[in-house]
């Protein structure tokens, strides 16, 4: 099929390169000219794993534009995959959505053939609605179509959640459900060839396709990354009770991971989650409760439990130094989680503040997301090249990113490079060194001391 997909961030150029993998003619559209060239040149704007790879391979189903007019009168399928930021008070800024489905339905005016319109952005429920009435307007209720695609992308894995997916939900007319079916009919059915470094998960042969109203659709989206959000906050929660009675978080989470009621993901405590989607649904979900006169007490512990819980290992890394005053921290990790290079509403960030306020002297490290960072590191932080150099003289390292390279520190590395080889984990990703006649000691988040010859 002929595919055009307006947006060519995370979710808008994974879908598009991921379509054109499966055999489909796709158009990546963006009005940011320098990025559309930088794509024409192989070239990606943001780190995500195998979508290199994924882009060679497809190159010759692929083509990118700043005209969306052009993209959209020669697709038979439109998605919307443009960023729907936050406003100060917390509701979806729509003007980039409006904006493009304002163009695309001025283009298809001189267009016969039917269209169908795929909304893949996180909106407010209704949403769908507001485009539907302007496809009224124009005239084009008889030949063109609309629904709505949520996405359920992880940035690191963007590329496997595309093609092996736990679901795909299709919300809207019946003509624009009954496309969208046959445009995903090989990922539905698993009958594409492996990606080199993708394999398809053990015994997965089909992948449900579930068709619903278009406002149910819009709903699953915020429900599905709340749910998500309460899960994280509420182990945290346990954990900074562990911390207190000496229990220890990780065998409560397998303990109660292990009913099948409640499941091991999202069981990991930490210092909360950050990234472009859960900080931003979680207020967008309160603002449309509250919109709509009810007041969603539990969500809104939610936000208040993640936002404090980023003080939990600067208070640790105070405890344990007397203070932060004159000390020197290495902040391993600036990415809000690994594998992507993405710092919107990064732990770092808020971390890295609160260590400068209190008078430390601050050097951080991240492997891929050290150029995104230099131009939103306050003044005075230092950039560093390696870990070890992050480490070197430091008092204490506070691991904020659970970055594979970081997981292989040993005890020697940290004892050699480090002033002061102590460790505040803030993903609880290594093994608890406590004791003097161990090589370095290490915190947790709710985690008990243990004793152990082990370098992670």
């Amino acid at each position: 099929m002929r595919v055009a997909v307006i947006g060519t961030g995370y979710v808008g150029l994974t879908t598009g390169v991921s379509l054109a993998y499966l055999g489909h003619e796709v158009a990546c559209v963006d009005v940011d000219e320098d990025k559309i060239n930088r794509l024409r040149e192989g070239e990606l704007p943001f780190y995500e794993p195998l979508l290199g790879e994924m882009l060679a391979a497809s190159w010759p189903r692929l083509a990118f534009t700043t005209s969306l007019p052009e993209a959209a009168r020669g697709a038979e399928i439109v998605f919307f995959a443009v960023g729907t930021p936050a406003n100060a008070d917390g509701s979806p800024n729509l003007r980039y959505l409006t904006a493009a489905a304002l163009e695309t339905i001025s283009a298809l005016r001189d267009k016969s053939a039917p269209t169908v319109l795929v909304n893949k952005s996180t909106v407010p429920v209704g949403t769908g609605d507001l485009i539907g009435e302007e496809i009224r307007k124009a005239g084009l209720s008889h030949r063109v179509s609309l629904a709505s695609n949520p996405e359920f992308l992880r940035q690191g894995r963007a590329v496997r959640d595309t093609l092996y997916p736990e679901r795909i939900v299709a919300g809207g007319d019946e003509a624009a459900v009954d496309a969208l079916e046959r445009l995903y009919a090989d990922i539905l059915t698993q009958r594409f060839p492996e990606p080199a470094g993708a394999p398809r998960p053990a015994g997965l042969n089909r992948v449900p396709f579930v068709k619903v109203d278009r406002k149910s659709a819009e709903m699953s989206k915020y429900a599905a990354n709340a749910f998500l959000a309460m899960k994280i906050s509420f182990i945290n929660e346990i954990a900074n009770v562990c911390d207190r009675v000496g229990a220890d978080v990780r065998h409560v989470s397998e303990v109660i991971g292990l009913d099948p009621r409640i499941g091991p993901s999202f069981l990991q405590a930490g210092i909360g989650y950050g990234g472009s989607c859960f900080p931003k649904d979680t207020r967008a979900l309160q603002y449309i409760a509250d919109t709509n006169g009810y007041d969603f007490k539990l969500l809104s512990a939610v936000i208040e439990v993640n936002n404090a819980q980023r003080s939990t290992i600067v208070d640790k890394a105070r405890e344990a130094l007397r203070g932060l005053g004159g000390k020197s921290i290495a902040v391993l990790g600036l990415a809000f989680k690994p594998h992507t290079d993405d710092l919107r509403e990064a732990p770092s960030l808020w971390i890295i503040d609160a260590l400068l306020r209190e008078g430390a002297e601050v050097r951080v490290h991240d492997p891929a997301a050290a150029d995104k960072a230099r131009g939103l590191l306050p003044p005075g932080v230092r950039l560093a090249g390696s870990a070890a150099e992050a480490l070197r003289g430091a008092d204490a390292a506070l691991l904020v990113t659970e970055w594979p390279e970081y997981l292989e520190l040993t005890p020697d590395v940290l004892k050699s490079e480090m002033r002061n080889p102590l460790v505040i984990d803030g993903r609880n990703a290594l093994s608890v060194l406590e004791g003097t006649d161990v090589i370095y000691r290490g915190i947790g988040i709710g985690r008990t001391a243990e004793r152990a010859a082990v370098s992670k």
